[in-house]
C-alpha cells in the first residue's frame, strides 16, 4: 500500500507513486517544454508569475469544490490562513 500523503525527499520531490503513472510536476514540465519549443525566438518574461497564476486558480478551485466550498476546511488543506484564501479567492474571481 502506498504512503498517503505522499512523502517528500531531501530535494523536495515527491517521491514517484508505482500505482500513479504521471505525477503533476512531470505535467508542469511538458507544458513548459512545449511552451519553449513554441516560443520561435521570443523571450519570456515573468514567467514566475504566469506560471503561478495559470496553477494558482485550478488549484483553488478543485480544492474548494472537493471540500464542499467550507473555506476552514480547504485553507488548512492548503496551508493557508483564512483570510489568505479568501484573499486568492477574490483575486481569481471565484466567489
Amino acid at each position: 500500500m502506498s504512503e498517503f500523503p505522499p512523502q517528500a525527499d531531501t530535494a523536495g520531490e515527491v517521491a514517484p507513486d508505482p500505482e500513479r503513472e504521471v505525477l503533476l510536476g512531470d505535467h508542469v514540465r511538458s507544458a513548459l517544454l512545449g511552451y519553449f519549443s513554441r516560443l520561435d525566438g521570443h523571450t519570456v518574461s515573468d514567467l514566475y508569475e504566469m506560471v503561478m497564476t495559470a496553477v494558482e486558480r485550478p488549484l483553488l478551485q478543485t480544492v474548494l469544490e472537493h471540500y464542499g466550498y467550507n473555506q476552514s476546511k480547504a485553507a488548512m488543506a492548503l496551508g493557508l490562513s483564512r483570510s489568505t484564501l479568501r484573499k486568492k479567492i477574490h483575486q481569481h474571481g471565484l466567489e
